[in-house]
């Protein structure tokens, strides 16, 4: 699988590149049957690309990495001020060979309650930042459910819920007014798409009966 911006890269490079979020506004996922998919590339999370598809509203698709041969990035479609936002360098690894968030970044932790929609963050973001998230602890949110912050294990799809087809209880964030966007328990690099407060909150349609915390630190 090959990461490019309108040309071919050495796999080694489009690993680091794929680890980031991209925003570019026209970028082409071609997958291991030939088939071009055009729009942008949203994020990507361990072996999985989230990829919304032009022409389709703000739906996201998923693809498996061994499906896709290559991710062509239009370089024209998005301000490139800071390189290191859409890649990891390999000097960046740590001593497990995973990619780890780049130093120098600000850091807060904030508590995030199961009973509320949203909890403030105190963070203001920058459309198209980069931003990481630690959290820890569990929540209840209901009935014999308890849950961290990677939420309900092999979850059922909840139209009712801020992000439908994820986890319930799964740690989520939202920018502003902007739709919603999942965090869990990745601590992997997720580029917001518009600028303003961040603020966090839980994956569930009912607060009502929720209880306990998590307790987020974000990297900005």
């Amino acid at each position: 699988m090959q990461i490019v911006r309108k040309t071919v890269v050495p796999a080694v490079a489009a690993v680091a590149l794929a680890c980031a979020v991209a925003a570019a506004q026209a970028d082409i996922l071609v997958l291991r049957d030939g088939t071009r998919v055009e729009g942008t590339l949203v994020g990507v999370r361990g072996d999985t690309f989230e990829f919304e598809r032009s022409g389709w509203g703000r739906r996201v698709d998923r693809y498996d990495r061994a499906d896709v041969r290559r991710v062509e990035i239009d370089s024209d479609g998005g301000d490139r001020r800071d390189d290191r936002s859409y890649r990891r360098d390999r000097d960046e690894r740590d001593d497990s060979g995973r990619y780890g968030r780049p130093s120098g970044l600000r850091e807060r932790t904030v508590s995030v309650s199961a009973g509320q929609a949203w909890s403030e963050t105190g963070v203001v973001l920058r459309a198209g930042q980069s931003v990481y998230f630690s959290a820890a602890g569990q929540v209840r949110w209901g009935k014999d459910r308890r849950d961290d912050a990677g939420g309900e294990h092999n979850s059922p799809r909840n139209p009712g819920r801020p992000i439908p087809d994820r986890p319930g209880a799964a740690l989520i964030g939202r920018v502003d007014n902007d739709d919603p966007f999942f965090i869990g328990n990745d601590d992997g690099a997720i580029r917001v798409r518009g600028g303003g407060r961040l603020r966090l909150g839980i994956n569930d349609d009912y607060l009502l009966d929720n209880s306990g915390e998590f307790r987020v630190t974000i990297y900005y």
